[in-house]
């Protein structure tokens, strides 16, 4: 009930609480408020202005200068790097479970969102200091194997053979796998060759596990570009690994009496959900051929990440579609004593990439889009705009273009996406990305360099700023304007902002959080003198606020994957 003001004339918080209770009170919201207000203000005296109440009942809430200047300033004189953000007291085990493309196909642009939210909220909780591990569930086993291997044996069998594995792309995979569905939906001598093969992968057989590594490592390698491009890092537990649980998940849901048979299958009924007719809708663990399905994988992997990696936190970052799905994957593992009630099962959903039109994302010819290619043409695009404003007079030191495109590029695909509520569908414009006005990722990276030149300019003697950016000043800040004041209560928010990303797991947040500060630096840099302040001590003061800032945007972005530049 108590929320971010939503104009500098409320303050810095606002309380509704009086409202909500004025309800149950039976009371006018106003007079709750001034209960409130005298109960609160003995409370809050030493770090906030006389409380106020505005409109129905709202409670303003508004920091004391002298507290700001004080938080500030231990923010400054924090040595260990984490401006002031401390380690939770009782860190959690937490398992981020996202990314998760499919062995011998390409990762496309459904995989951009997983990816990039997933990594964000794992550098967020290790940040704070949890231990985080991080989870990528690839499509790694399946009948798929079998039509594939079947294919290559007899079309192409060099692709299997040690000396093929350089030669092979994950191109050549997927158009493999494209001839092989062909073969197996038209070819039935074909098709019973390929289950067989299924039977041969299931049972061990050392000549088809020996194939069905090559294709795993061929797939592997081409994700690793992708991952690498994207400053990722992910362990791969894919379905495989969770393959030989499966057998005990099935004997355990009968021993717990979940189980039921239905046409042959192997089910579990679960309250409310039900099928179009209005029976009650069975969730499948076990084919009628006694085959296993994702969502069997999905239980045995619930319960040894919190039986056996003892994880307090389970998140599943898997796009809005699968929530049904994980609902009643979390419903059985809770009935079925998989995972205890202590533990967190939480789905983390977002929306589609959309194109431009609004419609699906996809190239001219009707196709998915390749991330790698979708990655390459960000950067082309930011090369091509670096070089025009290097030829128009801007300064780019020759050595830097390839990286700077780089960083711009992947950090606009990155930024963009994240900077919006990620249950949301998209747009996505490589034109608004990458402009340098609004909250893009350019407009953030030109922040962080523009103080990188400010703090640049030589002063003489003792840099304060200098000194800043390196956390070791001793410099106290002094806030005198209305600007300094406004830039300092924002980035004092910075622990308030991350926990709340910790909470509620939406990065836009941190996003909205950078925009507001970069515009509050403007409008102090603006109005506040820095390198001509007046006196020397005011030069020192705003020089440190600026280098506070810098590092605040700079802690930002890394937390979001991005990297910073110091000139642009």
């Amino acid at each position: 009930m108590v929320t971010p003001a939503t104009r500098p004339e409320f303050g810095d918080y606002q309380c509704n609480a009086a409202l909500a209770l004025a309800k149950r009170l039976k009371a006018k919201p106003r007079e709750v408020a001034e209960k409130l207000k005298e109960e609160l203000e003995g409370r809050t005296q030493e770090w906030c202005e006389p409380l106020e109440i505005a409109g129905p009942g709202f409670i303003n809430v508004k920091m004391k200068n002298a507290f700001v200047e004080q938080k500030v300033n231990g923010m400054l004189s924090d040595t260990s790097g984490r401006l002031g953000v401390a380690r939770p007291k009782k860190p959690q085990k937490v398992v981020v479970d996202f990314s998760s493309p499919n062995i011998a196909k390409e990762m496309h642009v459904g995989h951009l969102r997983s990816t990039v939210i997933g990594d964000t909220v794992a550098r967020v909780l290790e940040f704070l200091g949890h231990d985080v591990m991080r989870l990528n569930h690839v499509g790694d086993w399946g009948t798929q194997f079998g039509m594939l291997i079947t294919h290559l044996k007899e079309a192409h069998p060099e692709v299997l053979a040690e000396e093929g594995k350089s030669e092979t792309g994950i191109g050549d995979l997927v158009e493999f796998y494209k001839a092989a569905k062909v073969r197996f939906d038209e070819d039935e001598e074909f098709k019973l060759k390929s289950r067989q093969e299924v039977v041969n992968l299931q049972g061990g057989k050392e000549e088809t596990l020996k194939a069905w590594r090559t294709l795993c490592a061929l797939s592997r390698g081409e994700f690793q570009k992708i991952y690498d491009a994207l400053g990722v890092r992910l362990e791969e537990r894919g379905e495989s690994f969770y393959n030989p649980m499966l057998g005990d998940v099935i004997s355990d849901l009968d021993k717990s009496g979940l189980l039921v048979e239905s046409e042959g299958a192997r089910v579990v009924f679960l309250d409310g959900y039900v099928t179009r007719e209005g029976e009650r809708q069975p969730f499948i663990v076990q084919k009628t051929d006694g085959g296993f399905l994702y969502a069997t994988t999905d239980l045995a992997a619930a319960r040894h990440r919190a039986l056996e990696e003892k994880a307090e936190r389970i998140l599943y970052v898997t796009d809005a579609g699968q929530a049904s799905h994980f609902d009643q994957v979390f419903q059985v593992a809770r009935q079925a004593k998989f995972v205890p009630d202590s533990v967190q099962l939480k789905h983390v959903p977002f929306g589609l990439v959309q194109g431009e039109d609004g419609k699906k994302f996809k190239t001219r010819a009707g196709d998915t889009v390749k991330l790698k290619d979708l990655l390459d043409e960000a950067v082309r695009i930011a090369r091509d705009d670096l070089i025009k404003r290097s030829e128009e007079g801007g300064y780019l030191p020759p050595d830097d273009l390839e990286q700077s495109a780089k960083t711009i590029g992947l950090g606009a695909v990155k930024y963009a996406d994240l900077s919006l509520n990620r249950e949301s569908d998209y747009k996505f414009s490589y034109k608004k990305m990458l402009s340098l006005s609004g909250n893009t990722a350019p407009y953030m990276l030109y922040a962080y360099a523009r103080i990188q030149s400010i703090l640049r300019k030589d002063m003489g003697g003792e840099d304060a700023g200098a000194a800043a950016a390196a956390g070791t000043t001793t410099t106290q800040v002094v806030l005198q304007e209305p600007a300094e004041l406004n830039l300092a209560r924002q980035l004092i928010k910075l622990t308030e902002l991350l926990q709340r990303v910790e909470a509620d797991l939406y990065p836009h947040v941190l996003c909205e959080y950078m925009y507001d500060i970069s515009q509050k630096f403007n409008q102090f840099y603006e109005s506040c003198p820095v390198n001509t302040a007046p006196t020397p001590g005011l030069v020192q003061s705003r020089r440190t606020l600026c280098a506070l800032t810098a590092q605040v945007l700079r802690l930002c972005l890394d937390l979001l994957g991005i990297e910073v530049l110091q000139r642009m």
